[in-house]
């Protein structure tokens, strides 16, 4: 197998110290959120957030709970973790002390308790990456699944590891008093372990796997070791080959730490090419052909109630900017993501609003309101043919493939499903539309607990699901952590190493998306809701 060049020991080299973050004063550097009401609103969510975010933690191990019910009892934490909690309750005690709903001396003590158990947690020491599933109170691998009793292969996934990497650079510019702990976890984690180089073929840069075992999964596996050391693992058959999707923050990373080439950021699809032979995607892509650091690429997008924007694979909004929360992509990529991130918000309230006319928006990966979990987006706004549904009856949009397919009928939206942390994801980019959306979510449905707003509630019907996620509540807490406190998580977060090498990136391309379209946002919908909101 190829080596790459650098070591993952030069990642300590990359990882100098910086200056601390602290509570920046109320609107330096945030967006605006309206006037002092909507600050107030703001802030009262996020002292329920952190409420929540809190009560998953097992006091004996400092790990978080995948989720917890809706009353806050210990007794109903999940007995499961994974190391995105992780990282999301680490960045979340970041928040907390920085909107001064908890001490410094809190949050260190939360923090340290949290990195001395990470410490000790068995982990792949040939990679240093952490497996996926925890037991939350002892910290054990997960080998049987607690809620069936099915089996589990230990896994290692390449987008959860850059999810706790992030936490951790977070609570090292944050908390400089425990940057050695942070170190002892952060320095051997390496992003190259994942990267195939050859996945493209041609001479192209590569890409990244979904993850590995360390021991033979059942199912499809691909045995080998990109960094030939240790023994070979059972990498996943899928690769990540999708520029606005949330493993990006892995690819950020790597190339960051040096462990993936830069030109990898441009392998990955702006969207699937525009002939016949792709003609099973959600609708034909408009775009044009370019090239960056030698890289061929299709720089297309789709279209959608008039807007242009390059889509994600499920239409949904922590695909789109959950990175943006840590990477200032709108800054640094002003003629690529500083159009699209606009865009897709705007998308996601025309959808709301105007296609399916909820009279509410917000569409993201969350609890099913009727039980489990389920991928919920705006269809139309996916590369996938079927693509995430925003509704429980999963009506099916088809835009139709140019003269390889036809378009299919108008789908009939039911009972639509909006997720709160999509709400406040949008915050950056529409900040009066997203306050106002989530006063009314508050104001017609039960959707508010003592520990902020529940996963998730479908508004034809009005059944809410009344539990936490560290993973959504973790996302609300580092959108309001930058509305705030002053972009404090992008702060924390960035280094002048991390910026040297990711902002040319972004830079330099142009995404298809025109620098001035005519987004709709603020529009009422064109006649009343259609569904009823029972059970209130």
């Amino acid at each position: 197998m190829r080596r790459l060049l650098v070591p993952v020991l030069a990642l300590a080299l990359l990882l100098p110290g910086t200056v601390p973050a602290t509570a920046a004063p109320p609107g330096d550097d945030s967006p605006a959120v309206g006037g002092d009401a909507d600050r107030r609103a703001l802030r009262g969510y996020a002292v329920d957030t952190w409420r929540s975010m809190a009560a998953m933690v097992d006091p004996g191990t400092g790990l978080p709970a995948d989720n917890i019910g809706g009353d806050l009892a210990a007794e109903t934490r999940s007995t499961y973790t994974s190391p995105t909690n992780i990282g999301g309750y680490l960045w979340s005690t970041v928040v907390a002390r920085d909107l001064r709903l908890i001490s410094t001396r809190e949050a260190t003590k939360r923090a340290a308790a949290t990195l001395a158990t990470l410490a000790r947690l068995r982990m792949h020491a040939d990679s240093g990456m952490y497996y996926n599933w925890y037991d939350p109170r002892s910290g054990d691998v997960l080998t049987v699944w607690p809620e069936d009793g099915n089996p589990v292969t230990p896994f290692l996934s390449s987008v959860d590891n850059g999810w706790l990497a992030a936490g951790l650079l977070v609570a090292r510019s944050a908390l400089p008093e425990l940057r050695r702990e942070v170190d002892a976890v952060l320095a051997p984690m390496d992003f190259g372990f994942f990267y195939n180089p050859d996945a493209k073929g041609a001479g192209l840069p590569g890409l990244i796997r979904g993850g590995f075992w360390d021991t033979a999964p059942p199912g499809c596996s691909v045995l080998g070791n990109y960094r030939d050391r240790g023994p070979d693992v059972w990498y996943t058959c899928n690769h990540y080959d999708i520029t606005v999707t949330e493993p990006r923050i892995a690819s950020y990373l790597g190339i960051a730490f040096g462990q993936i080439p830069p030109e990898h950021y441009f392998a990955t699809w702006r969207t699937l090419p525009d002939s016949c032979d792709w003609s099973w995607a959600e609708q034909k892509p408009v775009g044009f052909h370019t090239s960056h650091l030698g890289v061929p690429v299709f720089e297309g997008a789709y279209r959608y109630q008039g807007i242009q924007f390059v889509p994600s694979w499920g239409g949904d909004m922590f695909e789109a900017l959950m990175p943006d929360l840590f990477v200032p992509e709108d800054r640094w990529g002003l003629r690529s993501w500083g159009r699209n991130h606009p865009a897709t918000v705007a998308g996601q309230i025309a959808h709301g609003m105007t296609d399916a006319r909820y009279g509410y928006w917000g569409f993201s990966p969350a609890s099913d309101p009727f039980g489990g979990y389920r991928e919920w987006g705006v269809d139309a706004m996916g590369m996938d043919t079927l693509g995430y549904a925003s509704d429980v009856e999963r009506a099916n949009y088809d835009a139709g493939f140019g003269e390889c397919r036809p378009a299919g009928p108008q789908p009939s939206y039911g009972d639509g499903v909006v997720t709160p942390h999509a709400v406040f994801l949008a915050l950056r980019y529409a900040p009066r539309e997203a306050v106002r959306n989530l006063a009314r979510l508050r104001a017609d449905f039960d959707v508010y607990g003592s520990g902020g707003f529940y996963d998730a509630v479908a508004v034809g019907s009005g059944t809410v699901a009344r539990r936490y996620l560290a993973l959504d509540q973790g996302m609300i807490m580092g959108a309001l952590g930058n509305d705030l406190a002053g972009d404090d998580v992008r702060k924390a977060f960035v280094t002048p190493q991390f910026e040297r090498a990711i902002r040319p990136l972004l830079a330099m391309e142009t995404f298809n998306v025109p620098a001035r379209q005519e987004l709709p946002i603020g529009r009422e919908p064109a006649t009343a809701p259609t569904t009823t909101r029972e059970g209130r």
